[in-house]
């Protein structure tokens, strides 16, 4: 037994994954990057693991996007093995002596990867079974593709590498006749390596042959060191010729973003991109020796600094004119805005559009006043898009139709207000004589639909290079990127009703024949909000305070139209506004905005991720009016998660998850902000005196006990499920009960 498992232990593979363990951990950490993403360790929030277990190809998951991940998962084996070969072949001279050695390697070097695809497989189809509810027949298929798309790969390889590299018996064929005395002269002679490589050669007894057979290595010493250098430099040659495709493949990819054949699933490509990551390692391991880590800090800083000397690179937001002189961005041009006269004129304005708004209802000592409705929703990417738009037509159905005929205002973050705009124009359509159904459950599925692939898709085809590619939008020229990108997959995805202005809402909200949407991401220079909207509304840039004399108050907000005024502010497209709106922390770009200093724009869920200060700051400024023209306000609140939830349980923390998370809970912004939302809330009810506030929660609550749908761009098929079925719970029944009471 001892004598098997000292064989066991000196045998290739094993010496192999030894080696990786000890001297590896770089190129290994590409292997376990995945796993933990599997493990939902690592990009949970974002989905991440959907990209490997749910991969969708032209909005499919099938045979055939299956397949794309296992074509590029094979094109990462393929570059580990390559560029663990080019590192560490000199450590096992006898691979030279071997027919086709990099075949050798490459079944002796498989533990790890089989490893790999098994722990793959299992949380595959575990995932599939369970979330992606596929039946039996439709996994196997899953798993053919899978097989397939490695089974290509590797035949393309093994081509390759049959018809390029030469072992030590075609490299004696192919001697000259004046080499051959020379060479068979130092083979009598006591070699030594001339340049070092062999020295730290491993001990190995046993391999396994192209037939998984067991055999006893040979021994090489007979043969000239010369030969052995000729076959690994000449094998070396050929593999860097492999890695040098993987990063041409990712580059041309990146160019044909828009093309959806080439689109390939974002799993697949992050194997490619692991791909690179694994040569340009290995190349750096390789090339520079001992000063690898000195040169690769240098690169680091030079690219760094690169980045900073190219603005014009960074996202920019479509619509506008960055050509002419930036908008000067400080507190003396923000006052200037503060004006009494442009603030009463802005006041008027949106006072007609509520006048017009207060018409519908009609006037009589027996017509009761109308509630004013405001629809505020909460960050949550697509599974808040989702929500809103399912909450939006289940809530107008049961009041005949007459939801928006109320509202005055929608509000909020992120995901929440895509859906919010989409059920507002389909609302618009309709009025405008389109025959179409708003309340089709189709329109709630558009919004379910992929956005994530894409995404990640582009930035690492496409955003890791410096972007290059450029495409027009009326007068002016953008550079393409995942932001790009993603408009223009949400714009598809809603049959290209979204693919309007800022300014074509301009007249529809003031006839209030919709209601008023106000967009309020964040400036990430000094926290300001911006409000986009197409009317005037520098009366919310400043709290609502009384004027007593020495009161200082704070500019804590922009008015996006008046600032970029000579950018064609208006002109932006309203995918942009909503992307800005909801920029995801790494997955979208922060778009930079034509200022001088430039605002650079973050999610508005930092500010205000449930739209409550949005919604009071509009109340205060307009409450004479309320209270004279209406019943009151009523604030519909859409939100992915309860207001008030139980003390969850302090687990023990790591000295790591100390370091990188000094303050624990108190950074959840979402909670902090709900403390925030009380005083908000507050508020309006001083201003309107004894007109009542009332607030109606509509919650998404998982269904499946202990499984909260993400808060990514995408959403599985069960998590569909679960967020179309949240809104028949008790409390939400009660909650749409509640709310056509208030609002009859």
């Amino acid at each position: 037994m001892k004598k098997i498992l000292h064989g066991i232990f000196r045998s290739f593979p094993v010496q192999l994954l030894i080696l990786h363990v000890k001297s590896n951990i770089i190129l290994l950490f590409l292997w376990i990057f995945p796993v933990l993403i599997l493990l939902k360790q690592v990009g949970s929030v974002y989905g991440m693991k959907y990209l490997y277990v749910d991969p969708e190809y032209l909005g499919k998951v099938n045979f055939f996007s299956f397949m794309w991940v296992g074509i590029c998962f094979g094109g990462f084996l393929m570059a580990w093995n390559v560029s663990t070969y080019i590192l560490h072949s000199y450590r096992f001279p006898f691979l030279a002596s071997l027919n086709r050695p990099f075949t050798k390697y490459f079944i002796n070097n498989s533990i790890i990867p089989i490893a790999f695809v098994i722990f793959y497989l299992v949380v595959m189809i575990n995932f599939q079974w369970y979330n992606g509810l596929a039946a039996e027949y439709s996994i196997v298929f899953d798993l053919l593709g899978f097989f397939t798309g490695i089974t290509i790969t590797m035949v393309l390889a093994a081509l390759y590498f049959q018809l390029t590299n030469n072992d030590i018996k075609v490299l004696k064929q192919k001697l000259k006749p004046t080499e051959l005395p020379r060479l068979l002269k130092k083979r009598r002679e006591k070699l030594e390596d001339p340049e070092g490589i062999f020295q730290n050669a491993i001990d190995v007894d046993y391999y396994l042959t192209g037939r998984l057979q067991i055999r006893l290595v040979r021994d090489v010493e007979h043969y000239p060191v010369e030969w052995l250098h000729r076959v690994f430099r000449q094998n070396h040659q050929n593999a860097l010729l492999v890695q040098l495709l993987s990063i041409v493949i990712l580059f041309l990819l990146g160019i044909f973003t828009e093309n959806p054949w080439l689109r390939i699933p974002a799993g697949a490509s992050l194997f490619i991109f692991f791909s690179v990551l694994t040569s340009l390692i290995a190349a750096l391991s390789y090339w520079l020796g001992n000063w690898r880590t000195t040169i690769f800090v240098l690169l680091f800083l030079g690219i760094n600094t690169f980045s900073s000397l190219s603005p014009e690179f960074e996202n920019h937001a479509y619509g506008l004119n960055y050509k002419k002189e930036k908008a000067e961005y400080k507190l003396s041009s923000l006052e200037a805005f503060y004006d009494e006269e442009l603030i009463q004129n802005d006041i008027d304005t949106t006072l007609q559009t509520l006048r017009k708004w207060r018409k519908k209802f009609g006037r009589g000592r027996l017509i009761r006043q109308p509630r004013m409705v405001m629809i505020t929703t909460s960050g949550g990417g697509t599974r808040q898009a989702v929500w809103t738009i399912h909450a939006l037509q289940r809530a107008d159905s049961l009041l005949k139709g007459k939801l928006l005929d109320h509202t005055v205002l929608l509000a909020g973050a992120s995901g929440g207000m895509l859906g919010a705009a989409y059920f507002r124009e389909l609302a618009l359509l309709e009025h405008q004589g389109d025959s179409i159904n708003i309340y089709d459950q189709a329109y709630t599925y558009d919004m379910a639909k992929d956005l994530l692939n894409p995404i990640i898709f582009t930035a690492l085809a496409n955003d890791m290079f410096v972007p290059w590619l450029k495409f027009k939008d009326g007068d002016y020229s953008y550079y393409k990127d995942r932001g790009y990108v993603f408009e223009q997959q949400l714009i598809e995805n809603t049959h290209g009703i979204l693919d309007k202005r800022i300014k074509d809402y301009r007249q529809p909200e003031r006839d209030a024949i919709i209601p008023m949407m106000f967009l309020s991401p964040v400036s990430a220079t000094d926290l300001r909000q911006i409000y986009i909207s197409p009317q005037g509304v520098s009366y919310m840039t400043h709290p609502v305070l009384n004027k007593e004399e020495g009161l200082l108050v704070e500019i804590d907000a922009i008015d996006f139209g008046r600032l970029f005024a000579e950018h064609d502010a208006y002109n932006l497209r309203l995918s942009t506004a909503l992307r800005m709106n909801a920029t995801f922390p790494y997955i979208l770009p922060n778009t930079y905005l034509p200022s001088d200093p430039p605002i650079q724009v973050i999610d508005a869920g930092w500010r205000d991720n449930f739209g409550i200060a949005t919604a009071s700051r509009f109340v205060q400024n307009f409450a004479d009016w309320i209270q004279e023209n209406t019943s009151g306000v009523l604030i519909i609140q859409l939100r992915g998660e309860d207001k008030v939830e139980e003390v969850q349980p302090v687990s023990q923390t790591t000295m790591l998850g100390r370091l990188l998370n000094p303050i624990g809970t108190a950074a959840k912004t979402s909670t902090v902000q709900d403390y925030h939302n009380d005083r908000y809330l507050n508020a309006m009810i001083q201003a309107l005196d004894n007109h009542p506030v009332d607030v109606v929660h509509i919650v998404y609550r998982p269904t499946i006990k202990n499984q909260r749908s993400s808060m990514t761009w995408r959403l599985t098929e069960l998590e569909k499920l679960d967020v179309l079925n949240a809104l028949y719970d008790d409390e939400n029944q009660k909650s749409m009960m509640r709310l056509e009471d208030l609002v009859k």
